[in-house]
């Protein structure tokens, strides 16, 4: 099974949407917020190089090179940091084991904030967790949804509670 950087974010996100998308239910197509985020990343960053896929697994906004090469994700909001963050260390540990070392940066424009993002050797053995969970999560039955704050803005919201609304 193939890790994305996707599935990542997921994982930190909720455990169900992360089972429906390993499963090829993608309903984010259509989702407002989805959307927006797009349209934030298209308008606020015209000039730099747009998504730049690698071996269908990563998605990268785009990427600076200087001295080092800066990956960047833009994303609307702060509300998933730590998926943010999770997803952009993936990104590092992906190209780290193809030969190519990397910094990070999530650019959040509509409040004017960014974070910085290094590789660390304990954030590359719990990727290696991560990663064995995912693959278990995938695997196995549908996850139960559990409601959250977060959920009534998601994309798959009505398949998880739509008898509920």
């Amino acid at each position: 099974m193939r890790i994305t950087g996707v599935k990542i974010a997921y994982y930190f996100i909720c455990h169900t949407k992360l089972w429906l998308f390993s499963h090829n239910i993608t309903l984010e197509k259509e989702n407002d917020n989805v959307n927006i985020g797009k349209l934030i990343h298209e308008d606020r960053y015209k000039r730099d190089s747009k998504e730049i896929t690698i071996d269908q697994t990563i998605t990268i906004d785009f990427i600076r090179k200087g001295d080092t090469i800066v990956l960047h994700e833009i994303k609307k909001t702060k509300s998933m940091e730590a998926a943010h963050r999770w997803q952009m260390l993936y990104y590092l540990y992906y190209l780290k084991s193809k030969g190519i070392n990397a910094t990070g940066e999530i650019n959040y424009p509509l409040v004017s904030r960014k974070e910085e993002i290094v590789l660390l050797e304990k954030d590359e053995l719990d990727m290696e967790n991560v990663i064995n969970d995912i693959r278990k999560i995938a695997m196995g039955r549908m996850p139960q949804p559990k409601r959250t704050k977060i959920c009534q803005k998601c994309a798959y919201f009505e398949f998880c509670f739509g008898d509920e609304v």
